[in-house]
């Protein structure tokens, strides 16, 4: 199994905003939920009193070849193009993210 993970560290009561962008819906499986190879889809918001939160989003696939053809699939890569013609180029960071980390993992 391969994970993609996702952390996303935004200012006091913005989490919601990153969960309502990543959450599953059930009765609607997005296009990514219907790739070959995924597996599933977790959203996990760090519990904390106050200050910033950070919402981890983990994606778990069959294999790195799976996540692989995901990420140079028409439809991811449209996706993108989208948002890059909607803002006359690479979409700015919302004021609320503080910072936004990438990582892959090989789950032994």
């Amino acid at each position: 199994m391969f994970v993609q993970m996702r952390r996303t560290v935004v200012t006091e009561g913005n989490a919601h905003k990153v969960v309502e962008r990543f959450k599953p819906n059930p009765n609607k499986p997005s296009i990514l939920e219907q790739r070959e190879g995924f597996i599933s889809r977790e959203v996990l918001v760090k519990k904390t009193r106050r200050g910033d939160e950070e919402v981890i989003v983990l994606i778990r696939w069959e294999s790195e070849e799976a996540w692989k053809a995901w990420e140079k699939s028409p439809e991811h890569i449209a996706g993108h193009k989208k948002q890059i013609e909607e803002h006359g180029g690479k979409p700015p960071k919302p004021d609320y993210v503080v910072s936004s980390e990438g990582s892959v993992y090989y789950v032994q």
